[in-house]
């Protein structure tokens, strides 16, 4: 690009004391340099280093943690003899020799299944009350007394109720689950239900559409964000109260297995079981955020 600039220049022939005559002087353009081509190689250490190399950092300072532990504990196994655990106990996690001697395979799979009964029962009654106390007045000044005074009671303390009730291990499992997973998915949906603009139903109202209207065209499509945020925490207690629960009603699963291998003194599963329940958690949480990005509009 050329840039003309106005330069006073002094005029010899004019008389002395008169106004100096400005000029146009032409200052040549100046070219950006052309944008550095970046190589795949130097592309890719640039990502490394941006997304990999901080929890790579991370996780080799826990595990030098770790091992500085277990070198000043006895009793606390290190991250060496662990994985020799984990490799044998993963080489054959689905054998059976009988009701309290199973794989780990087995009891994943148990944990897992009562979670999903758990979890499953609480979304189909927390969501649709959570729409029916964000909606209607009169039932939220209804209910929210006893949702306040019931939801910050602990998880483990419902167990003896379930056990008084179902008479059975499994079926009080599931209620504690089941018990402890419903309030995020009511409060909520309820939130969400609040939030709506006023005008959406104002707009409802004009056209008389009906309830069923209402909560398929402008309720469901509104509030999806907040219950997806509902369920994702809802699945985080469900599984974090699962190990405690299957520790005190025992049979087969994460919790049972901790809790007999705490008696036999393996403390090698036993840290394994922590891991394996820290990494099935956050894959349940990943794949619950990646639906709940669906539903973001």
């Amino acid at each position: 690009m050329t840039v003309v600039a106005m330069k006073n220049v002094p005029d010899t022939s004019r008389p002395v004391g008169s106004a100096p005559v400005k000029t146009a002087v032409i200052i040549p353009p100046v070219e950006a340099p052309p944008p550095r081509r970046v190589s795949r190689i130097e592309a890719a250490s640039q990502r490394f280093g941006r997304v990999l190399l901080p929890p790579l950092i991370g996780l080799a300072l826990f595990v030098l943690v770790w091992a500085l532990l277990a070198n000043s504990s006895s009793g606390l196994p290190g991250p060496v003899k662990t994985w020799q655990s984990a490799v044998e106990v993963f080489s054959d996690p689905f054998y059976d020799n009988g009701p309290n001697d199973k794989g780990i395979g087995w009891n994943i799979l148990s944990s897992l299944e009562r979670v999903g009964i758990g979890f499953g029962l609480a979304a189909l009654i927390g969501i649709p009350l959570g729409f029916v106390i964000g909606r209607v007045t009169f039932i939220n000044g209804m209910l929210s007394p006893i949702i306040s005074l019931l939801r910050p009671v602990s998880p483990l303390a419902w167990l003896p109720i379930g056990l008084l009730v179902f008479k059975q291990a499994d079926p009080a499992a599931i209620w504690v689950i089941f018990i402890s997973s419903i309030w995020p998915m009511i409060i909520n949906t309820a939130v969400g239900v609040g939030k709506i603009p006023q005008d959406y139903l104002n707009v409802a109202r004009v056209l008389n559409l009906s309830e069923w209207k209402i909560l398929t065209k402008i309720l469901l499509p509104a509030t999806m964000p907040y219950v997806m945020t509902g369920v994702r925490l809802s699945i985080g207690v469900a599984w974090l109260v699962i190990v405690a629960a299957e520790m005190l009603t025992g049979g087969v699963g994460l919790g049972f297995w901790v809790w007999d291998e705490w008696n036999n003194l393996n403390v090698e599963h036993i840290i394994i079981a922590i891991f394996v329940v820290g990494v099935i958690g956050l894959l349940l949480e990943q794949m619950l955020m990646l639906l709940a990005r669906r539903f973001n509009y």
